[in-house]
């Protein structure tokens, strides 16, 4: 037996290679449209009866289980590696090695004691964060209804293969992609693939032309759908990998993209490292021709490169990202990866989904109009009535009426009335009608259905109490009425009723039944935006967040739910648009556009990537098996905890209130924990590069090294731990209203200007030990003095670099980083004087030294902030 692919040549729109398994796809469902009932069988060698056993063996050996991927799980030992494998830390682990080498066990135990704890809290933090649910496996449902050998059987999931005949109903899922055959009021649910709320009718019928998007077919179900209400049969085209459910897993299995803060840190290395390569070469030669001792030259090399690196920087950053995951987890959000943290604050778009996250992902009755426009409650409790009395599975336009939270007394109109008989809805029809009887003997025929078709049995129309004949001219303005409500995204139904006739005591009614009626009005239905979704995007708003909807719901609903939540109209992009641009284009109008509407997947994932190569950060907020690829492609993906679950498998962040006022105090926590990272990387990098240039300077005319191997490493070590208090400190109020990104460019200027500042004072410290107090002849007097001058001025200006105010005054640092500064200088002063100074080479200071300090103190702090304020004038904050 042969088994043949569809293999029409249509159009590869885009023609971008990251979508060809998708047009494929595509490809396989626009040929299976085209091909009528019998020649559809034919290709996929199946007929009414169903495959035979030994068939589906064959098929099943040809095409594979019915199983699609889902991301795979990080193993403990992959996460390890992860962490381990950060530039930084191979940097850090080698100046460790070296040290462990060269005899400076202190100096070795510390570099790997920081990058130990660094590995260590962000392995724990996000191993507790990880969910080990095998996502699209809980999607689908474990058996399908499939006919075999000709009888009806129920058959695991993963047995079923293209050609198999299945049967639907009401509640089932779709197993794989297929082919309707046959449906009486079959109704499928596929807003997780499309973000529509209102399920979608499907029918028997051949197709003529190829459909953009396979979604809009009427005539196709896919797998991750399920069945709303009605019956039908199938035959399966699609399964496995080869389902359009399928190749949107696929995409989410492979490696992760480098988001906005992994590529700042790793820049940030670099940075540091081609800093090393110049300066610790330089000093090593010049101290070993000037001192002619080049072991003693290497050691200090070694030391100075120690010096340079900010080696607290992985525990740092770790620290202030747990910090920040903690504080979310009381808001009761789930940071599923640390590094999320930061990019959230550096998100300057967020996209959204439209369907259950800024909606509340299901159809509410919004209006009831008599036929002038008006609300009536009696056309509620019309439409009440009929929904309540119809036997079949309530579809959500039912729901909704009976949900209805003007209907308090519903239980008086249901003890007031009892059911005589239904007409059921069918797909000719599209309309429903109960008969019902009061207390009184009264019956009433009450209908609801589409538009057209209510009007069509409706001779005559009740106006303000009053019952009129229908007459054209205010037929139209009733249409107008309609078409008006339609094009702001409301679903519109009509209602009408008559009396039955007193002497009329059948117990049996038929469609015959349904003429001669009254039009009463109309139902309007919408899926409401969430309480909290104008607040929350007016709060990101005023953090210069922009907004972006990208939705497969059709453009007229989400303009309607853009007026309701706020969110200014500029333009509107549908995914067929987004079919006809290359990458280019796309990123042209993605910059002016604000809804983007209709769109597949693969077209919400693309929009991401252009934005992303437009210099932005980009947040998308989804819940649906459609949002899955845009939700890993985007530098922070952030779910809801109504989504599904490679939804939520797919986020770096899950927010489990319905509310959304958290993605403002996401945004919020997360600047202050980049600007806190940054505060040290300034602090770090521009003391330990100005430490290092005075080095530099020094080693050419002193005839000794400037300060001991193992005085540079204490001199590190204690102002390390100085800013070990830097996670608790605040962020100015005014940093926080921008998205911040890393700048190197920019951050490589700061250190290149405020960094050598310190060493004006450095030098200034040489001449006063030099000349002052003739250390010229003795070493460890130089050696303690510029120590000293060194700890206390990287200690103070950790306050004027944490701020853009004036520090002490405008700007004080936390209780925390406070005391820990204190404790930094008070120790700095006393280890000339303690029992540690002849080990580490000091001696005591004469008394006029501290007059000296006190006053180049003044105006280290002065001149730096003087610097800085110019710097920030000119280059920005």
């Amino acid at each position: 037996m042969v088994f043949r692919d569809f293999t029409l040549n249509l159009p590869n729109r885009g023609g971008q290679k990251n979508r060809q398994v998708d047009n494929r796809i595509s490809e396989r469902l626009n040929s299976s449209l085209i091909l009528d009932e019998n020649a559809l069988l034919d290709t996929l060698n199946t007929r009414p009866t169903g495959l035979t056993s030994e068939e589906a063996e064959e098929a099943l050996e040809k095409f594979g289980a019915n199983i699609v991927a889902s991301e795979q799980h990080v193993t403990l030992f992959q996460r390890l590696w992860e962490n381990i494998k950060n530039p930084l830390v191979i940097l850090l682990s080698i100046l460790s090695v070296v040290s462990f080498v060269t005899g400076d066990m202190r100096a070795g135990i510390l570099i790997a004691a920081m990058v130990l704890l660094g590995i260590v809290l962000r392995f724990v933090q996000e191993t507790k964060a990880d969910s080990a649910a095998d996502a699209l496996h809980k999607i689908v449902s474990t058996t399908a209804t499939v006919m075999r050998d000709g009888q009806r059987r129920e058959l695991p999931l993963e047995e079923i293969v293209p050609g198999d005949m299945i049967f639907l109903s009401a509640g089932d899922m779709i197993p794989a992609d297929v082919r309707v055959l046959s449906a009486k009021d079959l109704f499928i649910n596929q807003s997780a693939l499309t973000g529509e709320s209102v399920p979608v009718e499907k029918i028997a019928m051949d197709q003529t032309g190829i459909l953009k998007n396979p979604l809009e077919s009427q005539t196709l179900a896919f797998m991750g759908s399920n069945v709303e209400s009605g019956a039908g049969t199938a035959v399966v085209i699609g399964t496995g990998v080869n389902t359009y459910f399928g190749s949107m897993a696929n995409r989410i299995t492979g490696r992760r993209q480098a988001t906005s803060f992994d590529k700042g840190i790793n820049q940030f290395t670099w940075l540091m490292i081609s800093f090393m390569a110049v300066l610790v070469p330089l000093v090593f030669v010049i101290n070993g021709l000037t001192k002619h001792d080049w072991l003693e030259a290497f050691l200090f090399a070694t030391a100075v490169a120690v010096g340079l690196t900010p080696e607290m920087l992985p525990m740092i950053v770790t620290v202030n990202l747990s910090k920040g995951a903690l504080s979310m987890s009381k808001k009761k959000v789930i940071i599923k990866r640390l590094n999320a943290i930061q990019n959230f604050g550096a998100m300057d778009i967020l996209c959204t989904d439209k369907t259950g996250t800024i909606t509340e992902g299901k159809i509410v009755l919004e209006k009831f109009l008599d036929v002038s426009g008006n609300q009536n409650d009696d056309i509620l409790y019309m439409a009440y009535l009929n929904s309540y009395y119809q036997t079949g599975l309530k579809n959500t336009l039912d729901l909704a009426i009976l949900n209805h939270g003007v209907l308090e007394n519903r239980a008086v109109v249901e003890d007031q009335f009892f059911k005589v008989d239904e007409i059921p809805f069918d797909f000719h029809r599209k309309r429903m009608s109960v008969v019902v009887q009061d207390d009184e003997g009264n019956r009433l025929l009450v209908t609801k259905g589409a538009i057209e078709e209510i009007f069509s049995i409706c001779s005559e129309v009740e106006v303000k109490g009053e019952v009129l004949p229908r007459l054209p001219e205010y037929d139209a303005k009733r249409r107008l009425l309609v078409d008006n409500l339609s094009r702001q995204g409301f679903r519109m139904i009509a209602l009408a009723y008559k009396p039955v006739d007193p002497v009329d005591h059948r117990n049996t009614f038929s469609v015959a039944d349904e003429q001669g009626m009254i039009l009463k009005g109309f139902l309007a239905f919408l899926d409401p935006p969430k309480k909290s979704a104008a607040e929350a995007l007016n709060a990101l708003r005023q953090y210069n967040v922009g907004v972006k909807i990208l939705t497969g719901d059709n453009d007229l609903v989400t303009q309607t739910v853009c007026g309701q939540v706020g969110l200014p109209v500029n333009e509107i992009l549908l995914g067929s648009d987004i079919e006809e641009m290359d990458d280019t284009a796309l990123a042209q109008a993605a910059e002016k556009t604000t809804i983007f509407a209709k769109l597949s997947p693969i077209h919400k994932e693309r929009i991401i990537q252009a934005l992303q190569k437009d210099g932005h950060v980009v947040g998308f907020l989804g819940d649906g098996i459609n949002d899955a690829p845009a939700l890993r492609a985007a530098d922070v993906g952030i779910s809801v905890n109504t989504a599904v679950d490679i939804a939520k498998e797919s986020s770096d962040i899950i927010l489990l209130e319905n509310s959304l006022l958290v993605l403002e105090e996401g945004v919020v926590e997360g600047r202050k924990v980049f600007g806190n990272i940054l505060k040290y990387i300034k602090m770090a990098a521009s003391s330990n590069f100005g430490n290092m240039f005075s080095v530099l300077g020094a080693s050419i005319f002193l005839p000794f090294v400037p300060m001991l191997p193992i005085q540079v490493l204490t001199n590190n070590l204690l102002y390390d731990f100085s800013q070990t208090a830097i996670p608790t400190d605040d962020v100015d109020a005014e940093w926080l209203k921008k998205p911040r990104t890393w700048a190197i460019h920019e951050l490589r200027r700061f250190i290149l200007i405020i960094g050598p500042i310190s060493s004006i004072f450095d030098y200034l410290t040489f001449f006063l030990m030099l000349f002052v107090f003739n250390a010229g002849s003795n070493p460890a007097l130089f050696h303690t003095g510029w120590f000293v001058e060194s700890l206390f001025t990287q200690t103070l200006i950790i306050h004027v670099i944490r701020t853009n105010k004036i520090p002490f005054i405008q700007s004080r640092a936390s209780k925390a980083l406070t005391a820990t500064s204190l404790a930094i200088v008070g120790i700095g002063a006393l280890l000339p004087f303690s029992p540690l100074a002849g080990i580490l080479g000091f001696v005591a200071l004469p008394p006029t030294y501290w007059l000296y300090l006190a006053g180049m103190l003044v105006l280290y702090v002065i001149l730096t902030q003087v610097v800085k304020t110019w710097f920030i004038k000119k280059f920005g904050d």
